[in-house]
């Protein structure tokens, strides 16, 4: 008796569980995301590798796309860890196109300054200079970009991030230029793909973007133009991470 009381109680929480992330989810859905610039903004998305616009920033930029904001991106390296460099730029041109992002919108710096390399701390100064030449030429309102722990822990995801923020904290930003840097989270929540979201649902953030299944395959086709990089545990990442299932959750926090 004690047993079927337990199961009915533990299906009820089960139950009320579920229908509260189903009904968070529908109503962020048709929600804009408080404090982004409105229709028509220029967003720069800075990255550091090709890849880095599928792997991690999907869902941020579709995401934006759907609130129709004029899209561009800065690549500080041509991922030449590999001497793959060429290929890369190739594959990077077509997955933005996949994206929605123009060939024209797309700036690639490659030279020895910023080395495709986890060993080699890029200079901020140097970064933030590069940077803020771009935002200031291209009349940007957003920047996205990584955060402290660079998603992956990479030294040169984070070395954007510290550039940023060096701009931020001394006042170099133009008036109405904001930031937002794409949230890091532990391995576990990485992989465990739509159970992340209550979790996600709980935090609080700035803006969080949510895919439908059209988006997400969008999103696996930029990922999957990128076939040099396809290796086994890249596979599984797109697999089983948030950002490539449907109806996935992609958080961004100021």
């Amino acid at each position: 008796m004690e047993a079927v009381a337990f199961l009915c109680l533990a299906a009820a929480v089960l139950g009320w569980g579920f229908l509260w992330v189903w009904d968070s989810w529908e109503r962020m859905k048709g929600q804009k995301p408080a404090g982004l610039p409105g229709d028509g903004s220029r967003t720069l998305l800075v990255i550091a590798h090709p890849d880095d616009e599928a792997m991690f920033f999907a869902p941020t930029v579709l995401g934006l796309a759907r609130l129709r904001h004029r899209l561009s991106l800065l690549c500080f390296s041509a991922g030449n860890y590999y001497n793959q460099g060429e290929i890369r730029k190739k594959e990077l041109l077509q997955s933005c196109d996949v994206l929605g992002i123009p060939p024209s919108s797309i700036m690639i710096i490659d030279n020895r300054d910023f080395p495709d390399d986890p060993g080699v701390q890029w200079d901020t100064e140097h970064v933030a200079s590069t940077l803020l030449q771009h935002i200031e030429v291209n009349s940007i309102n957003l920047v996205v970009t990584f955060d402290a722990g660079g998603v992956s822990g990479h030294s040169n995801h984070v070395a954007l991030y510290a550039a940023v923020r060096t701009l931020h904290s001394e006042g170099k930003l133009p008036k109405g230029c904001s930031v937002l840097t794409l949230q890091s989270v532990n391995v576990l929540r990485k992989y465990i793909s739509l159970l992340d979201l209550p979790f996600t649902l709980l935090q609080t953030r700035d803006v969080l973007f949510m895919l439908t299944s059209k988006e997400v395959a969008q999103a696996k086709k930029a990922m999957s133009c990128h076939r040099s990089q396809l290796l086994w545990f890249r596979r599984l990442y797109v697999l089983f991470s948030s950002a490539f299932q449907p109806y996935s959750e992609h958080a961004v926090r100021q």
